[in-house]
């Protein structure tokens, strides 16, 4: 006979059971959850790491999958951000979803996407559902790979009357590997470059230890007559590339680097990008940008002048720098070069040379404004003469006894201008070739210029050195054919290679006085009519200043010329010339050709 007590006790047992069992199936389900959530989180951590094994064996095929993954990873690279942001658990599986942030060119470049997939439970374990399209959109179609696009149409660079200067040119890479028949090939390559041969291919394959190498680029021109010989010789293989190269390939100017590194800073920031699946049917765009227009660049420098450069440097056997600047614009009108000089590098813009008495502009400068003297002013020319201790000769130790200050720049006395440069104060020098541009730096798009250096004088026998441009003097070509544009124009320009994109200065001397100006340039102008230059006499209106730098150990010596012919400033430098005489020529030759 059951008691009322025993009811109740049975009443509380079998709640107490239910209780149970409910907690032990909501138990269950959190477990699983857990261990769902888990899953799906490793996976994406696996895929942040690159670890294809890894990702691969937390799927339902994990051979497959893995595989798959290390082609990704190889193609599209391992800077790649995977978060699990939603897992929902139902009667039959479980769905998930991926968020992915892709980083292409160091950053630069960003593909996120939010892709789905499913999971499925076996037994404790949960696994992905491998699906290729669960990691990447279209990884399904096929493999996917990273491209560029480069804006179309390409930039070009143009010359300042809109001539093209630099534009895109398909070449042609001929790369050789050990085995192939150098006779041959060398016999086609000479009549287009000299210098290869069979001998000089056999070098740069045993320098490359077993290693293919490439023979020669050729131009589309150049490559086309001969592309079936090249292509039926074994080891040679051919592969063409797009280039930013001069329309006129015998221009060599150092100043064309410059404009084409600005052209690919500017098509790099304009290019857009592509991710594509390669299907069956061919690629497959699946994410990207589309390249932005991108415009021409307008150089400012001088396609005719940049040839008559060159050729009036050609024939020079050291090497040789012409550096014009308009002097109204500070334009830069052409930075020419000979082959020696080209195999020394960009010496025209940032080759560092003692002046040599083209450095007295600076000097009798200095002494002019200082009130030492006027241009009338009789001074003493002797040959030569020990001026603080230092021996100063004339060249050839030639003596004019007293002369007018004018005559004495014209004819360059040595001896003259380190009287007055002993006069001056410490740092007279310095300040004086910083207001012809002499030591600033300029930072300008398109090109990387060093003008020089004129350390302050703080002792007698430096100042002595430093008049006559010798001593720690130091100017490039393009320093000097600065100070010749600030003389003509009153002040230093600011120099530029691009329209409209001039330099700026590190700081910002003040201006000559115009009456100084003028004087320094009554001096250079009878400096090529009764001076060091009069071989040029015949050009109208043209001022100058030659300059003979020794170096090493006296017994060499480099040659100058800096000229001014109305709206145009120049400077010539010719290395171990041993006199201003192959500069001055260089120029005559320049002058004339131009006109």
């Amino acid at each position: 006979m059951n008691s009322p007590k025993n009811a109740v006790f049975r009443g509380l047992s079998r709640l107490l059971a239910a209780v149970v069992a409910v907690a032990l199936v909501l138990s269950g389900c959190s477990n699983a959850q857990d261990r769902l959530t888990a899953t799906v989180d490793e996976f994406a951590e696996a895929l942040s790491r690159g670890d294809a094994s890894a990702a691969g064996a937390l799927t339902t095929d994990p051979t497959q999958a893995s595989a798959t993954l290390a082609e990704l990873f190889a193609s599209l690279g391992t800077d790649v951000q995977v978060e699990a942001t939603a897992v929902e658990r139902g009667e039959d599986g479980a769905t998930l979803t991926l968020d992915t942030t892709w980083k292409f060119r160091d950053g630069a470049t960003q593909w996120s996407y939010t892709t789905t997939g499913t999971a499925v439970e076996s037994g404790d374990e949960w696994k992905i559902h491998w699906n290729p399209a669960t990691v990447a959109p279209g990884l399904d179609a096929g493999p996917l790979s990273y491209s560029t696009l480069a804006p179309s149409p390409a930039a070009r660079v143009l010359d300042r009357t809109g001539a093209e200067l630099l534009t895109q040119h398909i070449v042609t890479l001929v790369n050789v590997s050990p085995g192939a028949d150098l006779g041959a090939l060398g016999a086609l390559l000479n009549p287009l470059a000299p210098g290869i041969t069979a001998e000089s291919l056999q070098q740069d394959l045993t320098a490359a230890g077993g290693q293919p190498i490439t023979a020669i680029t050729l131009r589309q021109q150049d490559f086309e007559p001969i592309e079936a010989q090249l292509s039926s010789l074994s080891n040679v293989t051919l592969a063409p590339q797009t280039r930013l190269l001069a329309v006129d390939k015998t221009l060599t100017s150092p100043a064309l680097a410059g404009l084409a590194d600005l052209w690919q800073q500017r098509t790099d920031a304009a290019s857009g990008w592509a991710v594509n699946a390669a299907t069956s049917a061919g690629l497959r765009r699946v994410g990207g940008q589309d390249p932005d227009p991108v415009g021409d660049i307008s150089s400012t420098l001088d396609i005719n002048m940049l040839r008559a450069g060159e050729q009036a440097l050609a024939g020079l056997p050291t090497p040789a720098a012409i550096v014009a600047i308009q002097p109204s614009t500070g334009d830069l009108l052409a930075v020419a070069q000979n082959a020696p000089a080209d195999a020394q590098g960009p010496i025209a813009l940032t080759g560092l040379y003692p002046p040599g008495s083209t450095f007295k502009t600076v000097t009798v400068s200095a002494a002019l404004q200082a009130g030492q003297v006027t241009p009338d002013s009789v001074v003493a020319c002797p040959g030569t003469e020990n001026i603080e201790g230092r021996q100063i000769p004339n060249d050839d130790n030639f003596d004019l006894g007293q002369v007018p200050l004018h005559t004495a720049f014209a004819r360059s006395c040595n001896t003259t201008m380190g009287r007055l440069a002993v006069n001056l104060p410490p740092d007279a020098l310095t300040r004086a070739a910083e207001q012809l541009g002499l030591g600033i730096d300029f930072t300008a798009p398109g090109m990387t210029t060093v003008t020089g250096s004129v350390p302050v004088a703080d002792t007698a026998a430096l100042r002595v050195e430093e008049g006559i441009g010798q001593g720690k003097v130091t100017a490039s070509p393009f320093g000097m054919a600065l100070v010749a544009a600030s003389i003509a124009r009153g002040s230093v320009p600011a120099p530029a290679i691009v329209e409209g994109r001039p330099a700026t200065p590190d700081r910002t001397p003040e201006p000559v006085s115009p009456s100084v100006v003028e004087q320094v340039k009554a001096m250079m102008r009878e400096t090529v009519t009764d001076g060091t230059a009069s071989a040029l006499r015949d050009i109208p209106g043209l001022l100058g200043k030659t300059g003979t730098a020794e170096y090493i150990d006296d017994t060499h010596a480099h040659g100058w010329f800096v000229g001014i012919r109305g709206d145009l400033a120049f400077a010539v430098f010719v290395s171990d010339a041993g006199s201003s005489g192959p500069a001055v020529t260089a120029a005559g030759n320049l002058l004339r050709a131009l006109g």
